[in-house]
């Protein structure tokens, strides 16, 4: 159009120098703003080029001599320049213009828009389909007919293009048509309604009856969305869908699964509204359609419910793999990505299945665990059994319920944390029938007085000693899962000496335990004796190894963490062995807030590994990390029927899963052994629940330790080089943290995560990192989900593709802390890529 029109502006000034163009509707400022670039600016001429000639634009601007007065010095010689003198809302007067002269020297011009697209349209189309273009009552515009003459193909121009000009195709017209009522009156204006009601049969097969364009909306949006349900159930289609045609064809009905994908990707802002209307109308809710019929695809708000009461049903039916597999096809759910507290709800289910699944696994591999104890440590730790996920599980579902806003299901909830429960009772009863028969150890095991004799001073130095209260095995692969890639690692196990008790576990792990070590009692209280030293505590422990170790240093986690890379140094002070001590599990476990202690013990974990890389940016490369004993950690307190009154006699110590002392009666479901037959020099007696129940000693702990289980008894022995130094920001990859909250009000919450732009995202693998919430040194919070990345749930690694953003949930784990940092970091490396500008405060409850 801009073309034909310049053209015939061009022929004019060739042939006459001047054209005096009336435009009294004002419908070519379009056409004029293109020709000088954009919009007038000034009264000055400007000089332009039109269809190959040059000459000046010269416009109106309100006063006739004005502008006759800045044509004259382009007409006052023997000789006129090319000149344009457009008047935009102005009709000529015939009598009296002030610009006749130049109009009878020069051309006069006073064109019709519709008529000069007319002649143009009528080059490429019949007269009967132009004039249905140009209809009257259509309203149509220089741009209107611009794009209409833009179409060369064989079917007339579209004026539904015009209005939804930023439309790729139909399906894109029909999304913003059926998401946004504002388009109507322009479709009206201009007559379109026609062209829609047939773009919609043509592509969806759908015949609409005359009416107006809301209820044409409707009844589209019907035919649309249910469809697309009704084409994903598998059982048959609610009565309420009878009133709704089914798509005539294959074509259509191909059509129709592609408008609805299409609405929910394009248009996601404003589908929730769109299907809400609809599910209404059509009362789905009310339908009580089965979770079982339900397909993957996600039409309705109300499906992403049902299936997960579904996946519930299907949980207390012990169908752990079919709600497993439910749960990763609707992991990306359309719904769940707008409702984090859904998704969360969906995260719990996937936990609860899991351990399901983990615990039906072990119970049955139980009965064909035949052998010495040493057959069970085996099975407890390496492939193909790793017993240990199942307490892994245990600890992921735990961890997570506690920090759900909305409680989950409790059938479901309840029969896997019985499952669990049942499984290690029947594992605790037959590990110890194990140990008996062997006599009590376990043979070519790594014993736990062994550890610093055999792999602490086998270590270069400095080396770190990490003594971690409570960890269990499973915590410990964890742990080194979640260490640098750049680092070595390796895992053992190692079984720790019973009682499997903190004054007795550490005392274990010191030097000189290998030679000398056994359990003993003085003054009443109970501790251990190395080479004639009694150690009931960690003054004592800590005095001892100092005397053994003068080049030592001695540190708390929490103060590791806190201290500055300068006040470090100063504490390490050139020692070749840093001891550093987390109490953090046992302190909250033994404390009886079961509640908070699920949520740090995935806190403690990150944490040691932060520690870990901190160590080696001073300079302390190499790092053992060790328990001192696992643990049991229930949901809840022991059932009055797992309690048993303690033996009597005289006791020296009680701990709900072990008593020390001499003589009394053995209590049925028990096991009594005497220190002696453990190895020790001591004629102390030691009584055992031979299941997992507990003795009667105070209190109302679901967290336990001290007797002969598996998940008790088993230790990491987790060994590490990290290449010291600290690690450099790489300046090529970055990544950009958005839509963060400006206060944190839920334990659970998202932000997006986005690929940087350097060299790194050039290629198609994209990157991985790993993000954490941090509070004053300490990690906090852990990612707990994630949308539109591969995420691996044991190493916490996200893998970021290049220009795609990925929506991440973390997970509060301190509810305590009064502000926290999002921090992103290189897995490989540990460089830090991002970093919360300022402290995001934390006012859980707040709305």
């Amino acid at each position: 159009m801009h073309d034909y029109i310049a053209k015939l502006l061009a022929e004019r000034l060739a042939a006459r120098k001047v054209v005096v163009w009336y435009d009294q509707r004002g419908e070519f400022t379009p056409f004029m703003n293109e020709v000088r670039g954009g919009p007038r600016i000034g009264a000055e001429p400007v000089p332009v080029s039109v269809g190959g000639a040059h000459g000046q634009l010269v416009e109106y601007a309100g006063s006739m001599f004005e502008l006759r007065n800045a044509v004259e010095p382009y007409v006052n010689g023997d000789a006129a320049d090319a000149v344009v003198i457009y008047l935009p809302g102005c009709a000529r007067d015939p009598r009296g213009s002030v610009l006749m002269e130049l109009e009878e020297a020069g051309t006069r011009w006073n064109p019709m828009l519709v008529q000069l697209a007319r002649n143009l349209l009528l080059k490429t189309y019949t007269l009967g389909v132009v004039d249905q273009m140009l209809a009257a009552d259509r309203r149509l515009t220089y741009e209107d007919l611009a794009r209409m003459a833009e179409s060369d193909g064989p079917e007339p121009p579209s004026i539904l293009k015009t209005i939804f000009c930023d439309a790729r195709d139909g399906d894109a017209m029909l999304g913003a048509w059926l998401t946004d009522e504002s388009h109507d009156i322009a479709i009206s204006a201009k007559a379109a309604t026609t062209e829609l009601v047939s773009l919609i049969k043509a592509r969806l097969g759908l015949e609409l009856p005359d009416a107006a364009l809301p209820k044409l909306r409707a009844i589209t949006a019907r035919y649309v969305l249910a469809n697309e349900f009704r084409m994903d159930l598998a059982g048959p289609a609610p009565v309420a869908l009878e009133g709704v045609p089914t798509p005539p064809s294959a074509q259509s009905t191909s059509a129709v699964r592609e408008l609805a994908t299409r609405l929910r990707a394009d248009f996601s802002a404003a589908y929730p509204a769109l299907a809400d209307r609809v599910e209404d109308e059509l009362r789905l809710r009310d339908m009580r359609v089965p979770g079982s019929a339900l397909g993957s695809i996600d039409t309705f708000r109300f499906e992403e419910r049902e299936l997960l009461i579904h996946c519930a049903d299907l949980i207390v039916e012990a169908r752990y793999d079919e709600a497993l597999a439910i749960v990763s096809q609707r992991e990306h759910s359309f719904w769940l990505e707008l409702d984090v507290g859904r998704k969360a709800q969906w995260e719990a289910v996937r936990r609860m299945a899991e351990l399901g699944h983990e615990a039906v696994r072990v119970r049955a591999e139980l009965g064909r665990a035949n052998g010495d104890a040493r057959t069970w440590l085996t099975r407890y730790t390496d492939t193909p059994c790793e017993w240990y996920r199942m307490d892994q599980a245990q600890r992921r579902l735990e961890a997570w319920v506690a920090t759900l806003d909305d409680d989950p299901d409790e059938r479901p909830l309840g029969l896997v944390r019985r499952a669990y429960e049942d499984t290690c009772h029947l594992m605790a009863a037959s590990f110890v029938e194990a140990l008996r028969s062997s006599d009590w150890t376990i043979p070519d095991a790594l014993h736990q007085t062994h550890v610093y004799g055999e792999v602490v001073t086998a270590q270069p130095k400095p080396v770190a000693y990490f003594l971690v209260d409570a960890m269990r095995y499973e915590m410990g692969v964890e742990l080194a899962s979640r260490l640098p890639e750049s680092s070595e690692v390796s895992v053992r196990p190692s079984v720790a000496a019973l009682p499997s008790i903190t004054p007795v576990g550490m005392a274990a792990l010191q030097p000189g335990a290998s030679a000398s070590f056994s359990i003993a009692e003085e003054g009443n209280r109970l501790g251990a004796r190395i080479d004639g030293t009694f150690l009931p505590d960690l003054t004592a422990r800590q005095r001892y190894i100092k005397a053994r170790t003068p080049k030592s240093a001695d540190v708390s986690l929490a103060e590791l963490l806190s201290l500055s890379p300068s006040k470090l140094a100063k504490k390490l002070n050139d020692a070749h062995v840093v001891v550093v001590r987390s109490q953090e599990i046992d302190k909250v476990g033994e404390a009886g807030f079961a509640f908070h202690a699920r949520q740090v013990m995935d806190t403690v974990i990150d944490n040691i590994a932060r520690a870990v890389r901190k160590l080696a940016a001073a300079g302390v490369g190499y790092a053992v990390v060790t328990a001192d004993h696992g643990h049991l950690f229930f949901a809840i307190d022991r059932d009055e029927s797992m309690r048993t009154d303690p033996p009597g006699g005289h006791t020296v110590d009680l701990h709900r899963r072990c008593w020390i002392g001499r003589g009394g009666a053995t209590p049925p479901g028990c096991v009594r052994v005497t220190a002696s037959a453990l190895g020790y020099d001591s004629d102390l007696e030691l009584v055992f629940p031979s299941g997992s129940g507990v003795f009667r000693a105070g209190g109302d702990l679901a967290f336990h330790h001290g007797g002969p289980t598996l998940q008790e008894m088993v230790i990491p022995v987790i060994t590490i080089r990290t290449a010291a130094g600290t690690a450099k920001p790489d300046i090529t990859a970055s990544v950009t943290v958005t839509e963060t909250p400006e206060t944190i009000t839920n334990r659970i919450f998202t932000v997006t995560l986005s690929p940087g732009t350097g060299q790194m995202m050039l290629g198609t693998t994209g990157m991985a990192v790993r993000a954490m919430l941090i509070s004053d040194g300490n990690q906090v919070g852990v990612v707990g989900m994630v949308a539109g990345a591969e995420f691996d749930r044991a190493t916490e690694r996200i893998q970021l593709e290049p220009g795609r953003s990925t929506t991440i949930g973390f997970q509060l784990t301190d509810d305590t802390v009064d502000s926290l940092q999002i921090v992103v970091l290189d897995p490989e490396t540990d460089a830090e890529l991002y970093r919360s500008r300022t402290k995001i405060p934390v006012r859980l409850g707040v709305r």
